[in-house]
Parts: structure tokens; sequence; C-alpha cells
């Protein structure tokens, strides 16, 4: 199987692309800038682009029957009140394209990164974390993960949503917990490491189409 990763350069998306193709996925990877990627494979494709350009994303997706996302929106730095590098918008512009190539280029299966308190888990994370998401840029992104949410809710393809509690970079082997409607109630953090097998495996998990998972370790 065929698929696309986007957001590959990113801290998470590296380890989904490594676990990707130790998996032995043939895999094609949209990002700006190819050096990011400091990796050779006979099963890696890497393209330039943008995935907020429709004619970049339709060229990625060619021969792919599913799509890995690990896109957010990025700031300047890690500090909450940084400003934004990408637009407020951007997740939920790229999965409008997507939706738009899906039936004409064969799409099939596509597992989107979101986060733990987006739409009606709000409720469920710390206090202290709520009052960030509503007053600095972290919820920027906390907004736009929603829009992109509903964006694939009504979509026709087979998603999987996959909501991370705090991701650390933690590599010890730990249990992967799923929570749904916060049942078991989901644990504060989990491993990058986690959740790139986690999106990885959920490709042939069929149990996961149409489902919303928080997942903690």
């Amino acid at each position: 199987m065929k698929i696309l990763i986007l957001g590959a350069s990113g801290r998470t998306g590296k380890l989904i692309l490594e676990e990707a193709l130790h998996q032995d996925y043939k895999v094609n990877c949209l990002v700006r800038e190819p050096k990011k990627i400091k990796k050779n494979h006979k099963n890696l494709k890497i393209l330039k682009g943008s995935p907020e350009k429709i004619s970049d994303i339709e060229n990625a997706i060619k021969e792919c029957k599913g799509i890995i996302s690990a896109l957010n929106i990025s700031r300047k730095s890690d500090f909450p009140w940084s400003k934004l590098r990408t637009p407020p918008t951007f997740l939920s512009n790229v999965i409008k394209n997507i939706i738009s190539l899906a039936d004409k280029n064969g799409l099939e299966r596509i597992v989107v990164c979101s986060a733990w308190g987006v739409g009606e888990t709000e409720k469920e994370i710390p206090v202290w974390f709520r009052w960030f998401i509503k007053n600095s840029n972290i919820g920027v992104a906390y907004k736009d993960h929603e829009r992109q949410e509903n964006e694939l809710k009504t979509s026709k393809l087979d998603w999987t949503i996959v909501r991370p509690t705090g991701l650390t970079n933690f590599k010890k082997e730990k249990k992967i917990i799923e929570s749904y409607n916060n049942e078991p109630k989901p644990k504060l953090t989990i491993s990058r490491h986690n959740v790139a097998k986690f999106m990885v495996n959920a490709l042939k998990r069929d149990e996961l189409i149409g489902q919303i998972t928080v997942i903690s370790d």
C-alpha cells in the first residue's frame, strides 16, 4: 500500500515516517523543505510543495490509497503567545483540498492527528490547560483542529481522528490507552513514538473507521 504522509518533517511526523517505512509502506512525503528529511529509502519519495496548494497535493497523492496527517498550526517558537508561521485556517484548508481530490484520485483512507481538548473533550482537560488554550495562540490550533474534524466528519472518506494527550519525547515502551467518551479516563501524556505507532497501525484497523479516539500512555 502506498501512502502520503503530511507533516513528515515535524517532531511527530518524522517518527510516523520511520514507522511507516519500518512496516514496509511505500511513502510519499510532501514538505516545503525536503532537506529536513534526512532519510534515504527505496520506498520513500520526497516531494517539495505545500499541502495548501491543491496542485501540489494532487501530485503527491498519485497512486496513494491512504494519508496520514501530522500537520499542525505552527508558531515561531514553543512560547504559547508566539506569532504564527502558518495561516490560522491551515489545517481546515488542507483537509478541504484532500476531500475535493479524493474521489478522482482513488483515495480511501485517512488518519489525522488532532488534539485532546478539541470539541467535546475540552471539558476533560485540566483547568490550567483550558486557560492557555483560551488565552494564547495555542487556541488557534485547537479551533482549526475542530474545523478540520468537522470537514472530515461530513466527507465520504474512511477517516480516523486521533486526539493525543500531552506529547512527550520518551522512547520507553508503554501500553497505549484508547479512550472513547472519556472511558477509560486518559492519562495526561503520551510519547510521540506511541502516537506514531498508533497512527500507522490505524490504517489497517477497520474498527477505527469513523472513530475519534483519545490516546495516552
